[in-house]
C-alpha cells in the first residue's frame, strides 16, 4: 500500500482519537471557552511549505482570554511552536509561545490570556498557530484559529 495512503489513515486515527478525547475534556474546565480544532499543513504557511508533514491543534480560548489547549503533530522534528497574531496569507508577531510536552506535543503553558487587541483579533479569525523546524525556521505546518 502506498506510504502516503498508510500515513493519512495513521493521521485520521491519531486525530479522531484526539478529537474524541478532547470533545469528552471540553465540559470539564470553567472557563466557558469554545474549543477550535483545526489541521496543520504546510501549504497554510506564508510563504507555502512543500512538506508531508501535518498537525491537529485543540486550543480554547474563553471569553476572558484565557487560552489552553494543545497541537499534536506528525512527520516533523518541531524546535518550537506559537500561537501568532495575523491574518490569513500574512505572518505575525508570536503572542503565545507553546510548550514542548512530548515528542510532537506543544502546549498552552498554564496560565496564558490574550490581551483584549488580541481576543478582538481572534474573534476576527486573525490568530494562527504553527510550529517551526530546523528545516523550516520560519514555520513548516500552519493552522488558522477560528472562533
Amino acid at each position: 500500500m502506498n506510504t502516503n495512503i498508510l500515513l493519512n489513515r495513521r493521521f485520521a486515527v491519531v486525530a479522531s482519537f484526539v478529537l474524541i478525547t478532547l470533545a469528552a475534556c471540553s465540559g470539564m474546565g470553567s472557563s466557558g471557552g469554545a474549543m477550535t480544532g483545526t489541521m496543520l499543513a504546510g501549504d497554510q504557511e506564508v510563504p507555502p511549505v512543500v512538506t508531508s508533514a501535518h498537525g491537529m491543534s485543540m486550543i480554547t480560548v474563553a471569553a476572558d482570554g484565557s487560552v489552553s489547549g494543545s497541537v499534536k503533530t506528525m512527520g516533523v522534528a518541531g524546535t518550537m511552536a506559537h500561537i501568532h497574531m495575523a491574518p490569513m496569507g500574512k505572518n505575525g508577531p508570536v503572542i503565545v509561545p507553546l510548550t514542548q510536552a512530548a515528542d510532537g506535543v506543544w502546549s498552552v503553558p498554564s496560565g496564558a490570556r490574550l490581551t483584549p487587541e488580541q481576543l478582538k483579533s481572534y474573534q476576527a479569525g486573525e490568530l494562527y498557530v504553527n510550529v517551526h523546524s530546523a528545516a523550516n525556521k520560519g514555520g513548516e505546518i500552519r493552522a488558522q484559529l477560528k472562533p
